[in-house]
């Protein structure tokens, strides 16, 4: 029992951290109906800009302000040059638009920053903390706590102010919402702004694990479960999705893996996920489609 305990608590640890990718897709769905697929980019060039500038010498603090400037820089440049064009397109061209924004943001990193791996301390070291027998990362712990403070002031940012409001009209209805007075063109940048600051933090906490690298992008793969189990629209359902996507990788391949030669942890989640998409096609807390027939 103690180390199932173990195994359980280190998926839903690890589960959080997808969760942290997984907001920023969210955010940029609920103000557009679009799926990001740059976000993955998004976390490798916030982190490569990061450690860039830490390696110039700028302390750490510094270092992290640049970081967060040019990501909302980029988010300003993203939405005069790709979104304000497309306006009232297609989904399926916006989301082509994001595929192509993924190239050029992992293009102009490489330029800028070269293709070298990077390490990355954040001062969170992992070891183990003993709790009564059961081992749990200190760093893991660490992480669990941001993506839960990203939660909850991201939670209140949708549902107790005036910009939430704007940003689920927006969502709803893009056409109405400009009939009231709201500018499509400052709600997108508020969004990709948010979504480039929740890309940092994942980006800062996965590159202090597995090292500031390209393959860093990648890491949105492991998102999309996420999604589907939580629901595209909801910031709260991330944190559950990443939760039941951790937590059920790592006992699969702990007690059936070793039954089938392992290896299932890579694509457990997806088995799970394509259970959800037939029971509950839009997630636990996702808003179902309704049409008028």
């Amino acid at each position: 029992m103690q180390f199932f305990i173990e195994v359980l608590v280190g998926g839903l640890l690890a589960g959080i951290m997808y969760s942290l990718v997984a907001i920023g897709f969210v955010l940029i769905y609920k103000a557009s109906g679009v799926f990001n697929f740059a976000q993955g980019s998004m976390v490798l060039f916030s982190a490569l800009t990061y450690v860039g500038v830490l390696e110039l010498g700028v302390p750490a603090w510094e270092a992290l302000a640049v970081a967060l400037a040019v990501m909302v820089s980029l988010a300003f440049v993203i939405e005069r040059s790709v979104l304000r064009p497309l306006v009232n397109r297609s989904p399926l061209t916006l989301f082509l638009a994001t595929l192509g924004v993924s190239f050029v943001l992992e293009g102009v990193a490489q330029v800028v920053w070269g293709a070298q791996v990077h390490g990355l301390d954040l001062g969170i070291s992992d070891e183990p903390i003993d709790f009564s027998g059961v081992f749990v990362s200190k760093f893991d712990l660490f992480a669990a706590a941001v993506a839960a403070g990203l939660v909850l002031v991201l939670g209140v940012l949708f549902n107790k102010t005036r910009l939430g409001t704007a940003l689920r009209a927006v969502a709803d209805d893009p056409l109405a919402a400009l009939s009231v007075g709201i500018s499509l063109p400052k709600i997108w940048v508020v969004v990709w702004s948010v979504a480039g600051i929740v890309g940092l933090v994942a980006g800062l906490l996965w590159g202090a694990r597995l090292g500031v690298q390209f393959s860093l992008s990648l890491i949105v793969l492991k998102a999309l479960p996420v999604l589907i189990i939580g629901g595209f629209s909801s910031i709260p359902g991330t944190l559950v999705g990443g939760l039941i996507v951790g937590a059920s990788e790592k006992l699969a391949e702990v007690y059936v893996g070793s039954l089938i030669n392992g290896g299932i942890e890579v694509w457990f989640s997806y088995v799970v996920a394509l259970a959800f998409l037939l029971v509950r096609p839009s997630g636990l807390f996702g808003e179902p489609n309704v049409e008028r027939v």
